[in-house]
């Protein structure tokens, strides 16, 4: 099972990280070498998350359809081309259709690789398994810091480009011959079923908001914008900023086994992974605004907890499986990763935009362009807090009403402050009878 189906689902996904990410190093020679300004390489970069988003949902049903092998092999051979013509590419234009490429060819790695775990697993062991899974794929992020820029020394970013489409193609091939077959399941509902019952639900739309802003917002500040708030406002050189990015690129797969290991520990005590990620939810918070006010910080602290965010993945699946049955998380997990991949990509591109209204001095731009743009993704966040906590002060107060009205006399309630069922489905099994 290790070798035959985990590992090589887990090369596609570290794969798919390291497209994510390579940008963030990149990103200066790009603009050198073909003019690019932020609003460009904003696009350029977020467009990988544009075409991964709408890519999700036609994922999903091809992956249930024709199981995670074939989807995922081919649409890797799909991303080698984009990562060989990324290399030859000579304007904006060719870079831009590449790199679209390389996101509609990565779009599958982990809905294939989890896919892939609740199939052939056992299901006490699919958590671990995913927790491992995200943690070894994030390493990809990593790789993308110093090792790539020992690399570079060597080949360029066009060189570099080449050796991913190889390594991509090589993994294409790899899953193909070494996965099995999956079954494939006698009788499937309808994807228009699937997909109401996802969208229509009161759960999933609790946590899409919260889930979306966070993660996304985490991905795209460390895919992209990290390294140019090392550099234009930290005033860290080359390879002091590559030095941290290095350290937030361990963040993320250390987050991936930390907040696994806490959510299971947790919930062994009647804990649930929603009080996690609301907990995460503030720390990412705090730190953003560590960052925005220019709190007497380490400036790698801030910049940890979001790398940390971004592995929240593991929550926000979790979160998921409990809301619906087995044979509907596979296609919730591919309509959260929308939201999330989409916010992102709004994140990133608007980020560029919002620098540009100021002028570069230097080819830098000023403190309050990126205090701004970030700021603005915290609002958001702030407001999707907001509304996944209603239901529980909700429910807080019925606790707190049902305390102080009761009739010590009868013992009975003057007002109705039963739970609904919605509130009932945010408590533990043994919460339930209260």
């Amino acid at each position: 099972m290790i070798g035959c189906v985990f590992l090589p689902f887990v090369a596609g996904y570290y794969l798919s990280y390291l497209f994510r990410t390579i940008n963030t190093l990149i990103s200066g020679q790009l603009s050198a070498d073909l003019g690019l300004d932020a609003a460009n390489l904003g696009l350029l970069t977020s467009v990988y998350f544009l075409v991964f988003a709408g890519a999700q949902i036609p994922i999903g049903t091809l992956l249930d359809r024709f199981g995670p092998r074939r989807v995922q092999s081919a649409l890797l051979l799909l991303a080698g081309g984009g990562a060989a013509l990324f290399g030859a590419a000579s304007d904006f234009k060719a870079l831009l259709v590449a790199r679209a490429m390389i996101g509609i060819g990565v779009s599958a790695a982990a809905m294939a690789g989890l896919k892939a775990i609740v199939t052939w697993f056992p299901r006490e062991r699919v958590a671990l398994a995913n927790g491992y899974m995200i943690m070894l794929g994030a390493l990809g992020a990593v790789t993308a810091t110093t090792p790539t820029q020992w690399l570079l020394a060597y080949t360029g970013w066009r060189g570099l480009f080449e050796l991913l489409a190889f390594a991509t193609f090589a993994a294409a091939l790899l899953i193909f011959w070494a996965v099995p077959e999956a079954a494939r399941p006698q009788a499937t509902l309808p994807a228009g079923v699937k997909l109401s019952a996802i969208y229509r639900d009161r759960g999933f739309w609790r946590i899409a908001p919260l889930s979306a802003s966070c993660i996304g917002s985490a991905w795209s500040l460390q895919a992209l914008w990290a390294a140019s708030w090392l550099t234009n406002v930290e005033g860290l050189d080359r390879e002091s900023s590559i030095t941290q990015l290095f350290i937030m690129a361990l963040g993320i797969s250390a987050g991936a086994l930390l907040l696994g290991t806490l959510a299971d520990r947790l919930r062994r005590r009647g804990i649930g992974s929603e009080v996690l990620f609301a907990a995460v939810t503030v720390l990412f918070v705090m730190a953003e605004l560590a960052l925005i006010l220019r709190l007497p910080l380490p400036s790698l602290l801030p910049w940890l907890v979001i790398s940390i965010v971004g592995a929240a993945t593991v929550l926000s699946y979790a979160i998921l499986a409990e809301y619906f049955p087995r044979e509907l998380t596979g296609r919730a997990n591919a309509g959260l990763n929308v939201l999330h991949f989409g916010w992102c990509f709004i994140v990133q591109y608007g980020t560029g935009l919002i620098l540009d209204q100021w002028s570069a001095q230097d080819g830098h731009y000023p403190i309050i362009a990126y205090q701004v743009a970030f700021a603005c993704a915290v609002v958001v966040q702030i407001l999707a807090l907001g509304w996944f906590v209603i239901p529980w002060l909700g429910l807080l107060g019925r606790r707190v009403a049902k305390f102080f009205l009761r009739d010590p006399a009868t013992n009975t309630d003057p007002v109705d402050v039963s739970v609904t069922s919605a509130e009932a489905g945010m408590l533990e099994p043994e919460d339930e009878e209260w």
